[in-house]
């Protein structure tokens, strides 16, 4: 049996003597690098027969893998390896040859096909030229009837491949964006993931305006445009929120240009993290970036000094950015992630003008923010840099202060977490005669509170603590 790791090799061994065909990313990246070895481990195959019957051959010489079948794949079968470090997609011939198959797909550089034993790519749409002219040209004028979702894939490529869209193939995409409102949330947010991953975000958020697609994904998007911000911005809530996702990649790119050489590989580890829906934490930042401000739109109101504010909005928008995300089908871990962020966004901004910090400050802050603590911080940061209104340089060189401090201590509560409870809370209730209820959480909240800050560091001082709150309230409180 050949290496798990060659996932070609496997392919060519098991299928041996079959009719199959390589297609798609394994194609794509060969090509990318002028003929030389793919190093792609997520293969596309064509199958002239039982793409079930493949899939099982796969597992059997793989031994480890595990398969299943993909619901709105043609009949397509996946293979994963047992370490997920590869997967292979069986797909059964759509079409009465494979000639059929290729000009039913969405752009020519995904219509190349090539032998799974290896020989000439066959090329029916001119996807090879194409490729040397880094072009994306649909294969047909219905491609994207038959498919909205391309129309999302479109900007996708775009992006991934720093390829151009031709004009004919932009315009059908434009021509058919509507459909995309009977696509499954969960195809669309799949497409999207690739792109918020992708190091030109920006652009590919930019091409999905222009081809008509965001204003039927993410209408929430597209309503910031014109949404005039105060006098500290220089940008309106659409170009601000583009901005702030550019800001967050580049710090993810190189925290420590920001943090220095610790806190940055800090970061650096922490953003890698996996966090849900096979993403990371890094690309469930960008996530928060893009939906932050999400709910300006509603919020805005003009005050009659003429100041311009959107008072609530952080917390009208975690609840917008969890709907959005529960539309688009993404997992519950996901939509708490990324609705924390965007309720705690402005907490940091706060913490500006209360320096110099107090113990106090430091655990209201992370004890609000966890388990976003670290990436709020982060978000926060970004967010600034991309606010470059009147007085900007001063106010972010304010900020990053700010930032970098409490970044360092967010790192080492993430690390170390709260000391541990001097008491338990049946054992403060016994011994202040009171009932489990709403006032015995907030006693457990300020000793805990208290020995963070250091002013409580025995189990004395804790009850003499409690008492002296239940006092100042005039024994009362437990009723």
């Amino acid at each position: 049996m050949k290496s798990p790791e060659d996932p070609l090799a496997i392919a060519r061994e098991a299928l041996a003597g079959r009719p199959v065909w390589l297609v798609g990313g394994v194609i794509r990246d060969r090509m990318l690098r002028s003929g030389g070895q793919s190093d792609t481990v997520d293969l596309d195959l064509i199958v002239d027969g039982d793409a079930e019957e493949a899939a099982r051959a796969l597992r059997k010489a793989a031994r480890d893998a595990a398969i299943f079948t993909l619901s709105d794949q043609f009949g397509a079968w996946r293979v994963v390896s047992g370490d997920r470090s590869w997967q292979i997609d069986c797909t059964p011939l759509q079409g009465a040859t494979l000639e059929d198959d290729l000009r039913a797909r969405d752009l020519t550089i995904n219509a190349i096909a090539e032998p799974l034993a290896g020989g000439e790519l066959i090329d029916p749409t001119g996807g090879i030229e194409d490729f040397r002219l880094s072009s994306l040209r649909m294969v047909s004028i219905e491609a994207f009837e038959a498919d909205p979702l391309r129309v999302v894939r479109l900007a996708r490529f775009a992006v991934q491949l720093g390829f151009e869209i031709d004009a004919a193939t932009l315009e059908s995409a434009q021509a058919h964006c509507a459909g995309l409102g009977a696509v499954a949330g969960e195809r669309i947010f799949a497409e999207l993931n690739l792109i918020i991953c992708s190091p030109q975000a920006v652009r590919g958020f930019e091409l999905l305006d222009e081809v008509g697609a965001s204003a039927v994904v993410l209408p929430e998007l597209v309503a910031l445009k014109g949404v005039e911000q105060t006098a500290y911005h220089h940008l309106d809530a659409y170009e601000h929120t583009l901005e702030v996702l550019e800001r967050a990649i580049e710090i993810e790119s190189d925290p420590t240009a920001l943090f220095g050489d610790h806190e940055g590989t800090a970061v650096a580890a922490i953003l890698a993290e996996p966090l849900a829906d096979s993403l990371s934490r890094a690309a469930a930042l960008r996530w928060g970036a893009l939906l932050h401000d999400i709910a300006k739109p509603q919020t805005r109101a003009e005050f009659d000094d003429g100041r311009i504010g959107f008072p609530g909005h952080a917390v009208e928008g975690a609840a917008v950015a969890g709907a959005i995300l529960q539309r688009l089908k993404a997992s519950e871990r996901l939509r708490a992630h990324v609705s924390k962020l965007t309720l705690e966004h402005l907490r940091l901004g706060f913490l500006v003008h209360e320096q110099p910090l107090t113990a106090e400050a430091f655990y209201l802050y992370m004890t609000s923010c966890q388990p976003v603590e670290v990436d709020v911080t982060l978000l926060s940061l970004a967010d600034r840099l991309a606010t470059r209104g009147r007085k900007a340089e001063q106010a972010i060189s304010a900020h990053q202060e700010v930032a970098l401090v409490v970044l360092t201590e967010a790192l080492r509560w993430r690390e170390q977490g709260p000391p541990e409870p001097l008491l338990r809370g049946d054992r403060l209730a016994a011994e202040l005669g009171i009932e489990h209820g709403p006032l015995l959480g907030e006693l457990l909240a300020a000793i805990a509170q208290a020995q963070y800050c250091g002013t409580v560091e025995s189990e004395d001082d804790a009850f003499g603590l409690a008492r002296g709150i239940i006092n100042d309230d005039g024994g009362d409180s437990a009723d």
